[in-house]
């Protein structure tokens, strides 16, 4: 009796083991399984989702008319694309990647932003116009006339400015997201398109489908550099330690990269067809780049080369990749107010997010 008490409690502790092997391992393939890339196809009015562990396409969401801008919310649980040819906005669930909101915005909405704590979104209307989203009720909030033809829109790491680029004037206004109103107004040479920011938000890299490469001082709002290259600039994406600046060239058809201490091209990354935008994984070991040729290449950042390309997209314009949480305790010792990049409010919400992303 006592020799089957103890094959049965052998048996049992097998068992137990077996079980928390398997689970912890479907823990770990949950937690991959949540970095998704959401993708714009401006032909067929649609988002491509991309899992970016297998690199494979695995869900295509129907949207608005025409969709360019997207945005995810620091808990990666809504992206938000602005539809140009409908002047509409979808609200997409990552849970279940169906709309569950269309906000009707201004005229032809082009770049969008989100605020480091997730409760506004920063349309910007080529009309001249940034329509601001709630995003708790999904509704237009207010609306800030900026007066000019504009593309790109982009809020500072700290959540206190917007930066607002005039492709026709050729100026960059900046706004007190406190009260919306204008700060100053910074002249750019030719043609500025966007703005990222390094993460520390002390300094603005703008963008310009020219030679051009300015980088403004925040602090001044002034632009401190302001070279020319050969490289003829498309789009930014800085990586989360804000070491390295990759560059989408579709002239040259190559990605280049910047080293933000020299703003020097230390790499250049060569993928025979054009790229037009790129973004880059939260933890930074990945650069997806949506390309002319309606592919999405994958770059690897380690060695800077070319590792995979995704295809039977449709006019890919731009792309946004959802964060994926490493660890709770991540979140201790003020660690939330830059976990993996995503600024949280307080450490408790920092928790709730990898909770919601590892359970």
């Amino acid at each position: 009796m006592f020799i089957s008490a103890l094959r049965w409690h052998r048996f049992s502790v097998a068992a137990i083991s077996l079980w928390l092997l398997l689970n912890t391992s479907s823990v770990i393939t949950t937690t991959q399984a949540q970095a998704r890339a959401y993708v714009t196809n401006s032909c067929n009015d649609t988002i491509s989702v991309i899992d970016t562990d297998t690199n494979t396409v695995v869900a295509t969401v129907p949207v608005g008319v025409n969709p360019l801008g997207v945005v995810i919310t620091p808990d990666g649980t809504r992206v938000y694309v602005t539809n140009r040819g409908s002047n509409t906005v979808s609200v997409i669930d990552t849970a279940t990647n169906t709309v569950i909101a269309t906000i009707p915005v201004g005229d032809s909405p082009f770049e969008v932003a989100i605020a480091p704590d997730g409760a506004r979104v920063y349309v910007g209307n080529q009309i001249g116009t940034v329509s601001v989203i709630d995003t708790q009720t999904n509704t237009v909030v207010d609306t800030i006339v900026v007066g000019s033809p504009l593309l790109g829109v982009a809020i500072t790491p700290d959540g206190t400015r917007l930066y607002v680029t005039d492709n026709v004037g050729s100026t960059i206004t900046v706004l007190d997201i406190a009260t919306n109103a204008v700060v100053t107004t910074i002249p750019i040479r030719l043609f500025p398109v966007g703005v990222v920011f390094t993460p520390d938000g002390a300094r603005a890299y703008v963008e310009e489908s020219n030679e051009l490469l300015n980088v403004i001082d925040t602090a001044t709002n002034t632009v401190i550099i302001h070279e020319v290259t050969d490289i003829f600039y498309d789009h930014l994406a800085i990586t989360p330690d804000g070491t390295r600046v990759y560059v989408t060239s579709p002239l040259f058809t190559k990605v280049v990269v910047l080293d933000t201490s020299t703003n020097a091209v230390v790499d250049t990354i060569p993928l025979g067809f054009s790229p037009v935008f790129p973004a880059i994984t939260s933890d930074g070991t990945r650069v997806y780049t949506a390309n002319v040729d309606s592919t999405v290449s994958v770059i690897d950042t380690a060695s800077n080369t070319l590792v995979a390309t995704i295809p039977d997209f449709a006019c890919p314009r731009r792309i946004a990749i959802t964060p994926v949480p490493k660890n709770k305790d991540d979140c201790k010792d003020g660690g939330y107010k830059k976990f993996r990049g995503l600024a949280f409010p307080n450490q408790g919400q920092c928790v709730k997010y990898v909770n919601r992303h590892t359970n």
